[in-house]
């Protein structure tokens, strides 16, 4: 029994003391601290687990635009006819660029070096990041959109931009051969 209770002890405080190995956390600080150190190399890792937390944010983006939508659409917010139209329409642009962000994920999931997907990708959560801060700006929508929009603009413009699209279009450069054209085919001459 006394051994028992010092072998228990024992595996308390190594737990206790050594913590498990965990999985690092590519958090928005993790990235942040990424790009201050100006180590802006990314391992395969960390390029797919940016990828995944670009999707969480076009997800959560998405919810917002819904929430904003079927606020607008219930009458939840004291808007004027041609005010709520306008809204409306910009969240029906917003709808399409989560699409277009969410085609070039999945396209940047399966082939991390497409550089036109990233540029689209960029695009889209730029032109997101825009109009979430112009909703945080409307009283009635500021409380759904909250944090999100200064979220997505920091994912957007300097993590993505910085540690995913530069390095990527550098190395593209650097890889550019210029091949020589194709010119006419020799013909062939058939021997007697």
């Amino acid at each position: 029994m006394k051994l028992q209770k010092h072998f228990f002890i024992f595996i308390l405080l190594f737990w206790i003391l050594i913590p498990p190995a965990t999985a690092e956390e590519y958090s928005l600080s993790y990235f942040m601290k990424k790009i201050s150190s100006k180590e802006v190399r990314l391992s395969k890792k960390e390029r797919a687990e940016l990828l995944n937390q670009l999707s969480e944010i076009v997800e959560r983006a998405r919810e917002v635009c819904s929430q904003l939508i079927q606020t607008i659409q219930t009458g939840e917010t004291e808007l004027r006819y041609q005010e709520g139209k306008f809204w409306l329409s910009k969240l029906e642009e917003d709808q399409k660029s989560l699409e277009i962000g969410s085609q070039q994920l999945k396209l940047l999931k399966e082939r991390p070096s497409h550089l036109s997907a990233s540029i689209k990708l960029f695009k889209s959560l730029k032109d997101l990041s825009s109009h979430l801060n112009a909703y945080n700006n409307v009283p009635s929508f500021s409380g759904l959109v909250g944090d999100l929009a200064p979220e997505v603009e920091l994912w957007t413009d300097p993590i993505f931009y910085q540690l995913f699209l530069l390095p990527l279009a550098h190395s593209k450069e650097k890889g550019i051969e210029i091949s020589p054209k194709p010119g006419k085919p020799s013909p062939k001459t058939k021997s007697p």
